[in-house]
């Protein structure tokens, strides 16, 4: 019987049992990753259907850094065909197209964009692009899962988009990528490796390395939770630390394979009916590219693209940047947004290799693996559409250390692994009205429910047929249900509450109150699954709420230094 792919609190127990049986080196892990974003995750999920034993260890919560923090596309990245970067947007339209298709199509869903034009020989350049980037995602070895572009004229873009200012274009082309919950797509690559034996931990830095002369056989771990420190043997660590990864290699003797830049892009949540139109739309801006994204009942703005050499792990979105998204969506608006629109507000941070003076928005998205020492890999750069390529290289890379010691190590599967929650899901969209009428529910609510979970659905309704009160609304945040908060502990590795109300669900950036209203009855249906006392769960709700706090104060500053200081004012709970 395969394990199951809950990540509750008796697997992290379970998972750092098995860390600590390695100490002995009688079972050593033939990998070890570190880092728990979309590329970690990705390499856990990769090794371990090669037959690997592997385990993943993460410092803070899945998906807490970068990959939480994105434009939540998964597209092949337009405005890098005019950077003559073919080979990176054929790579990333063929993973949309898997993705959608294939490994998650109860995660990615299909979103039209508004391109708009403002002059005559615009069309044909745009569209001689748009063409290319369809043809690719054509002749690529995957289905391409979305609609061709289309060539629109002003009278067809002011009935899709009654908002946009169609007085000084001379029409738009309509094209489709794809949008995700980066999040949650983790969060479920993660629980696809828990699925086919991946050992996977939260809240648990690594804080050394171990060696055996120059090659590295391990790291030295410590459980955030109670400050034990365990030692891991491994035949293979992979750092996957994004952001991080400066930090990583100084801790293996300050040998700087690689030089990893961090560049902040904001992004601004505002409600769906600020701005009346049938898609999303993107345009240049002086120094980047503005997206205007679809989102369930809320639009996600964005993005910046600027250096960042300040707190890594909250980098903070200050009133100049807020500013400079507003200005750049309001040119195309009819009716101007203002900071009272805004519902939500993150900062997410960009791992870009670097090697050249140049701006942040012209460093390509591309990754590089490299062996800096022997057992230990480290990768870095790429971008969320293409992590299941980065999580190959990795262990294409590892493949050497590992058939020295094992034998052969064998291909990639995971072209053809879908991720848990996959497989039935379009059953059970067939099934959403007798879901509904089994369970109570509203079809709507089946609908949500099926958009986040897939198939898994059975074990979110099964909760709620234990305990029928958690079939209601959140108090506090109405778009979700009970039985959601108490899911992502007992099935999601959530922690802490910032992990449910900032990863698991969106309540942090989707409601005006940040998720304030519904920090005190999460925290309480938290409390049932972790045991904490009432003591404990008032610490977890006043945390938030500074948390908070400190963020909107963040987002007052003008500058990046201001905004930094206001923000880690609020340091993470232990």
């Amino acid at each position: 019987m395969s394990p199951s792919s809950a990540l509750g609190p008796d697997a992290r127990t379970d998972a750092l049992a098995a860390l600590a049986a390695t100490s002995g080196g009688d079972a050593d892990l033939d990998v070890l990753v570190v880092g728990g974003g979309i590329v970690g995750a990705g390499t856990a999920l990769d090794a371990v259907t090669r037959g690997l034993s592997t385990a993943l260890v993460e410092q803070r919560d899945l998906a807490s850094g970068t990959s939480s923090r994105s434009s939540k596309l998964v597209h092949g990245g337009l405005r890098y065909l005019e950077m003559l970067d073919f080979g990176l947007v054929r790579e990333a339209l063929q993973e949309r197209g898997l993705l959608f298709t294939r490994l998650a199509p109860h995660l990615v869903r299909p979103v039209p964009f508004l391109y708009p034009l403002h002059h005559t020989w615009e069309r044909p350049y745009v569209g001689a692009g748009l063409a290319l980037y369809d043809a690719m995602a054509m002749a690529g070895t995957y289905d391409m899962g979305v609609p061709k572009h289309r060539h629109l004229f002003r009278r067809q873009v002011a009935r899709m988009a009654p908002d946009l200012r169609t007085d000084e274009l001379t029409g738009a082309i309509r094209y489709y990528d794809c949008s995700v919950d980066d999040a949650r797509l983790v969060a479920t690559i993660a629980r696809t490796a828990r699925s086919h034996g991946a050992h996977v931990t939260t809240r648990t830095k690594v804080v050394g390395f171990l060696r055996e002369g120059e090659r590295v056989v391990g790291a030295r771990v410590r459980d955030l939770e109670d400050g034990r420190e365990i030692e891991v043997r491994a035949r293979v660590v992979i750092n996957a630390a994004g952001v991080w990864t400066d930090e990583i290699q100084e801790l293996v003797g300050g040998r700087g394979a690689l030089n990893v830049q961090a560049s902040k892009g904001i992004h601004l949540v505002v409600p769906r009916d600020r701005i009346r139109s049938e898609a999303g739309f993107i345009t240049r801006t002086a120094t980047s590219v503005l997206f205007v994204i679809p989102w369930g009942r809320h639009w996600i703005i964005g993005t910046t693209d600027t250096p960042w050499d300040l707190d890594k792990a909250h980098p903070a979105a200050s009133r100049r940047d807020i500013e400079y998204v507003l200005d750049n969506v309001n040119a195309i608006l009819r009716e101007p947004l203002d900071h009272d629109d805004v519902e939500g507000v993150y900062a997410g941070l960009r791992p870009l290799l670097t090697g050249e003076s140049e701006p942040t928005s012209r460093i390509s998205r591309e990754h590089t693996v490299v062996t800096p020492v022997p057992g230990l890999v480290l990768i870095a750069g790429g971008k969320l559409t293409t992590y299941r390529v980065m999580a190959k290289d990795a262990i294409d890379a590892a493949a050497h250390s590992l058939s020295t010691t094992g034998g052969a190590v064998r291909e990639c599967i995971t072209d053809r692994v879908p991720l848990v929650g996959a497989e039935g899901f379009e059953a059970r969209g067939n099934q959403r009205v007798a879901l509904a009428r089994r369970s109570g529910l509203h079809v709507a609510r089946i609908d949500h429910l099926l958009g986040r979970y897939g198939d898994l659905v059975d074990e979110v309704l099964a909760l709620i047929a234990d305990r029928p009160e958690l079939g209601q609304p959140l108090t506090g945040c109405e778009d979700y249900l009970a039985a959601e908060v108490v899911y992502a502990v007992s099935h999601e590795g959530a922690r802490h509450l910032d992990d449910v109300l900032t990863r698991r669900t969106r309540i942090s950036i989707e409601t005006f109150d940040r998720g304030c209203a519904a920090a005190g009855p999460a925290a309480a249906l938290m409390a049932g699954v972790l045991g904490w006392d009432e003591r404990r769960t008032a610490e977890e709700v006043d945390h938030y709420l500074r948390r908070v706090e400190a963020e909107r104060q963040s987002q007052e500053k003008l500058t990046d230094q201001e905004a930094d200081e206001a923000r880690v004012r609020a340091a993470d709970i232990v």
